[in-house]
């Protein structure tokens, strides 16, 4: 998969059919669209590609005028992964900013999908607005496109069990901790990806040590403390327990940590490319006073993780008897 970071790179590149949003946690809605996308796209013979932004476009209004901005489901890499076992061949990261935010909606169509994309075909979802102040629509982009030469199709909401598969929907169960409803709107696990990084080593010291992730994000859609399932340590999944947050009995100074104990497991995995699926939830994060409080919060953890996937191995047993 081609991945350019901006549009003046894909310039050169072949005609395509393309999809755009912000495509937070590659969720089932986006997929039905993407599959679509991918079919038109061979059915064309162009090249599918996804058209989406860094920072999401809340993210620079809250940093600019104030407010609240969304909780991030996914790391860009996490996005850049799920959009290519989608299908997608070609992903255009545009930088949000003050330029693109002024960006009015022709000179949007004009610079970014005909003369950025060689766009062929346009696919958009029922509620798609773009431009400055948000004053493009489908409306208005259908008729660019029947001026330039690029069709226009729009997909109405995907629906499970009549209710809307969204971003929104799948932000309010991880917060929530309800992994099951969000594994729903997924049609996977919910999972973190990312390089081990050295840290301070005081898991280690307090007899759990732990493989430190960055989630480059400062706002996480799930916190807490968790039981995980850990990818690319070995040829089969390992099981664990971690925390996702900002550590408040270590140094809280902001950043966002995905620190993983894998039970009955050592080894050297810095520098690994690893995945850790969220499984269940267990608790909100804490702080403890001091370092033994820590330590016997961490163990009480051990146990409940190790105690829930007894109970997952047993429902699974009966449910293949």
């Amino acid at each position: 998969m081609q991945v350019f970071r901006g549009i003046h790179h894909a310039a050169l590149a072949s005609p395509s059919a393309v999809s755009i949003g912000n495509f937070d946690g590659v969720h089932r809605g986006h997929q039905a669209m993407l599959a679509l996308l991918v079919n038109e796209a061979r059915h064309r013979a162009l090249v599918p590609c996804a058209l989406t932004f860094e920072p999401h476009p809340r993210d620079y209004f809250a940093s600019m005028h104030g407010g609240s901005a969304p909780k991030r489901i996914a790391t860009l890499r996490d996005k850049l992964e799920e959009l290519q076992r989608c299908g997608i061949e070609r992903v255009v990261v545009l930088r949000f900013d003050q330029r693109l935010a002024s960006l009015d909606a022709q000179e949007f169509v004009q610079r970014v999908l005909v003369d950025g994309l060689h766009a062929r075909y346009v696919l958009v979802g029922d509620d798609f607005r773009f431009g400055a102040r948000r004053a493009g629509d489908y409306a208005l982009l259908d008729a660019a496109g029947i001026r330039l030469g690029f069709d226009v199709a729009r997909m109405n909401a995907y629906e499970v069990h009549a209710r809307r598969v969204s971003s929104s929907a799948l932000r309010e169960a991880l917060a929530a901790g309800d992994l099951r409803a969000a594994q729903a709107l997924l049609d996977r696990p919910y999972a973190i990806c990312g390089r081990v990084l050295h840290g301070r080593k005081l898991g280690r010291a307090l007899g759990f040590p732990t493989l430190n992730m960055r989630f480059k994000h400062r706002h996480p859609a799930a916190e807490g403390i968790f039981v995980v399932r850990v990818h690319g340590l070995g040829d089969a999944p390992l099981r664990g327990v971690a925390s996702l947050g900002r550590r408040p009995s270590v140094d809280d100074d902001g950043r966002v940590l995905l620190e993983t104990y894998v039970l009955d497991w050592s080894g050297d995995a810095y520098g690994k490319l690893v995945r850790v699926e969220l499984l269940h939830k267990l608790r909100d994060e804490a702080r403890y006073e001091t370092l033994e409080a820590l330590t016997e919060a961490i163990a009480a953890d051990v146990r409940a993780a190790r105690d829930w996937f007894a109970r997952d191995d047993s429902e699974d047993c009966s449910i293949r008897i």
